[in-house]
């Protein structure tokens, strides 16, 4: 009988490839008709009666009747859907919630996980996902033999109103169908667990003897459990361990600096990776072409219509706005979502960059703020800068200037953040000053609480102060004095740092 189901399975997936061929082909006829259709079912809520909704015909209409958005505008909405109020942004009660890190004011932010969301855009992005795989690897026994996948997930909790509020991935595990959680491991209990140190464990102990196939998650997270299995039962490659291993879906980071350490954990010759682009408000793109490293296809019927804001032009009081007929090949765009689960015209806080128009590709190219999210803990700005004026004042001293980027992960999967700080006067007590700082970052910002737990993805940052003037001299030599130029507070990448050790020297 199992031999039949993972036969029917993968002939199901092989079969849709219309499908996505079809969407493919008809991506700008999909996006007018959802801009109309999440018009059309959202009319008779509290948010579609403000904006007049039923009367909007044209994009032209919905462009200039309904506000442009970030999640400061649309919390008191979200809190009434918290609270268990129907029709407000979406119609009907909304069950689910993800939990991201979130804004300057709050530590997380909610978004709203609608049944036509988690239906018509994450399990269906799911399906498309392994229709185009098997499309291109026909030959895949990614399900013979009870062929899993292992995602390590996240966890949820129930609000006083009885809506589920977590990681998107719990919930999206929590939902699943039944045939699609017979294919993944650990066993929900397991892969729901809050806790790091206890769920790193037990994922070992429930997944060694298991089929693994294939892998899906988050790469930090996965190279803190390789090296937890190394210390269990030493491997030299995976395959080691699950020898049928043969496909990494991965997203939420930049895999570039994962490269080498998976290439010599899981060899590149013969494995397959796959990049997609999910993220707590939705998913948006999968990559469909195993040779255009970072490219990845935008899926265009899965219930999103996108907007797209010339980065040239962001933040202007003219802001270029446009839609995916009128973009260009290699402009970054900040890009806007409006979404079946109630999201308007809502700034992701991304930017990407189109690669393809037929399709429609685009690559990630980072964020519309200063940020560090290497390891998926999306530090932004607001946190360091309000991190930064609680621990000068717990310390009585006064920063000049400080900029942070990312400690890459070594092949032991030790990662983190390093800070440089001219500081007016030094703290008499600098360890207690770093240990202060984290502890604050941690509670400004849960995603970053969540990768320093346990030191198993993030390690106590490292901070550098500086000499009196270093930060200016930088500036200069970077042609960049003067008050129209900013210095650069966090960075995905370590080049500003190394140019101040540069000068350091």
């Amino acid at each position: 009988m199992k031999n039949i189901i993972e036969t029917s399975m993968k002939t199901y997936f092989r079969m849709r490839k219309y499908k996505v061929e079809s969407f493919k082909k008809n991506q700008l006829v999909s996006q007018e008709f959802i801009l109309h259709d999440l018009l059309f079912k959202a009319k008779g809520t509290e948010y579609g009666k403000y904006y007049d909704f039923e009367n909007i015909m044209t994009y032209e209409q919905f462009q200039k009747n309904v506000p442009l958005v970030r999640y400061e505008d649309i919390e008191p909405y979200i809190s009434k859907m918290l609270k268990g109020q129907q029709d407000i942004l979406w119609p009907g009660l909304m069950h689910h919630f993800s939990k991201s890190s979130g804004t300057t004011n709050d530590v997380s932010k909610y978004l709203p996980v609608s049944h036509d969301s988690l239906y018509k855009n994450n399990y269906m992005a799911g399906r498309d996902l392994y229709t185009i795989y098997f499309g291109n690897y026909p030959d895949s026994d990614l399900f013979d033999n009870k062929g899993s996948m292992l995602s390590l997930g996240g966890s949820f909790e129930v609000n006083d109103h009885g809506m589920k509020v977590g990681d998107v991935s719990a919930i999206l595990m929590s939902e699943a169908p039944k045939w699609a959680e017979n294919y993944r491991e650990p066993r929900l209990d397991v892969a729901l667990l809050s806790e790091w140190k206890d769920k790193i464990p037990a994922i070992i102990n429930d997944t060694l003897e298991k089929n693994i196939t294939h892998l899906s998650g988050v790469p930090t997270w996965f190279v803190s459990l390789f090296e937890e299995i190394k210390k269990e039962k030493p491997f030299t490659t995976l395959r080691d361990i699950w020898p049928n291993l043969e496909l990494f879906i991965h997203g939420a980071v930049a895999f570039g600096p994962y490269r080498k350490i998976f290439n010599d954990l899981l060899p590149f010759d013969d494995m397959k990776y796959m990049e997609v682009y999910n993220a707590s408000e939705g998913f948006f793109a999968i990559q469909d072409n195993s040779k255009k490293l970072g490219e990845m296809l935008l899926l265009t019927d899965h219930g999103v219509f996108y907007e797209f804001i010339d980065m040239d032009t962001y933040g202007h009081d003219t802001q270029n706005i446009c839609t995916l007929a009128e973009v260009e090949l290699g402009k970054d765009y900040a890009i806007i979502i409006t979404t079946n689960a109630g999201l308007w015209r809502y700034d992701l806080g991304d930017t990407v960059c189109f690669t393809s128009k037929d399709p429609y590709r685009i690559k990630i190219s980072g964020r519309t703020k200063h940020f560090i999210n290497v390891f998926g803990e999306e530090l932004m700005v607001g946190n360091t800068d309000e991190a930064i004026q609680v621990v000068s004042e717990q310390h009585n001293v006064v920063i000049k200037h400080y900029t942070a980027g990312p400690v890459f992960m070594n092949t032991e999967g030790k990662g983190g953040h390093e800070w440089i700080i001219e500081f007016e006067e030094e703290p008499e007590d600098l360890n207690g000053f770093i240990q202060d700082l984290d502890t604050t970052l941690q509670d400004l910002n849960s995603d970053y609480k969540a990768k320093r737990q346990d030191d198993i993805a993030l390690q106590l940052l490292k901070l550098h102060s500086v000499p009196e003037g270093t930060f200016i001299n930088w500036m200069e030599q970077r042609g960049k004095l003067g008050g129209q130029h900013k210095i650069p507070k966090l960075s995905n990448k370590r080049n500003y740092l190394e140019q101040i050790f540069e000068i350091l020297k």
